[in-house]
């Protein structure tokens, strides 16, 4: 069959370093036209891409069947609802949209037009959570009572971009929480309810670069945490259940590599340091080295292709984003009124 011709909304960051390449890496797939004001970098990059200025020239575009929204948070809704709009099948940036409202009445326009509608989060495929919830699906670690996961950076300075600044979507909790939260979510579903701390630690901070999310799941606990204050990281991931315990330092390699140019399918893309190796100790206290399995970002692009041309699921479906977003809004009402709040 022939690649789904694909535009890209949106070329910083995101759409530079993660959307792009995984889209012209993706078995199916065809990166046709991108939109964005950097057409030198995009006839750099992208020479065969189109470039559009305007992202709604990019949607009227009637040879492109797929649209990629990789713009800054709060143009995701409007974008993605344009996009449907015109009948083409959508892919959206993490996170989802600003609220659940918003995510809902998509999801309502994507069954109502028949297309297709999924967020991008790609964290699913780092090879330490594949590694985890192999682990959780095995039974190997048995009952699961407490799960938590970091994703720490160390960032004194503030950055430039809006991802910083006091506008709708931004802080980290929109950012590295929507990863944490979607992770946990495909683990265990939605809680019974949200404890949440959010706050600003460095000084000169605009937004939220702090979180530490408390998950109520009756008698387990999942904690997720994130800090951009942090220099020496403990575990990634921490996993206890009446199986045993099941340790991970460091992170998927997959950003890293993007960001120094790389492209997925080269020699051991994805693959982890057997330094990293994360280590469970079972219930009789016998400590195994597990091998990190691969992480393969395309996947998830290559999930959506096959959703289009052969109707396979979708790798994540709008409402399962929907529900992360759900969980950002009861953190953050917890976080404001200091309570726990009940999902």
């Amino acid at each position: 069959m022939q690649p789904i011709p694909t535009g890209l909304i949106g070329y910083g960051t995101a759409g530079a370093f993660f959307h792009a390449p995984l889209i012209a890496a993706a078995e199916g797939l065809r990166l046709a036209a991108i939109g964005s004001r950097r057409a030198e970098q995009i006839a750099r990059d992208f020479p065969e891409a189109t470039a559009y200025e305007h992202p709604h020239d990019l949607i009227a575009d009637p040879s492109l069947e797929l649209i990629v929204i990789a713009s800054p948070n709060e143009s995701h809704a409007p974008l993605a609802r344009a996009a449907l709009e015109a009948g083409k099948h959508v892919v959206v940036d993490k996170p989802f949209t600003l609220n659940a409202a918003e995510a809902d009445a998509l999801i309502a326009l994507a069954d109502r037009v028949d297309r297709r509608l999924s967020v991008f989060q790609n964290r699913r495929w780092d090879n330490d959570f594949l590694t985890v919830r192999r682990l959780v699906d095995d039974g190997r670690l048995g009952e699961v009572v407490y799960f938590e996961a970091h994703f720490d950076r160390f960032r004194p300075e503030i950055k430039q971009g809006w991802r910083e600044t006091e506008v709708a979507g931004s802080g980290l909790l929109y950012d590295l929480g929507a990863h944490l939260i979607d992770q946990a979510l495909v683990l265990f579903g939605l809680p019974q309810a949200i404890t949440a701390d959010v706050t600003r630690q460095r000084a000169a901070a605009k937004v939220d670069d702090y979180f530490h999310l408390v998950l109520d799941y009756g008698h387990r606990r999942a904690v997720l945490h994130a800090s951009v204050m942090v220099r020496d990281p403990g575990p990634r991931y921490l996993v206890h259940g009446d199986g045993g315990s099941f340790v991970k330092y460091g992170i998927d390699g997959q950003e890293a590599a993007l960001r120094e140019g790389r492209r997925p399918g080269g020699a051991n893309w994805g693959e982890d340091e057997p330094a990293s190796f994360g280590r469970f100790t079972d219930a009789d206290g016998s400590t195994t080295v597990i091998d990190t399995l691969p992480g393969r970002y395309t996947a998830y692009y290559e999930g959506v292709a096959a959703a289009i041309r052969e109707g396979a699921t979708l790798p994540v479906a709008a409402r399962e984003a929907r529900d992360v977003i759900r969980v950002i809004e009861a953190a953050q009402l917890s976080a404001r009124e200091r309570r726990t709040v009940s999902l």
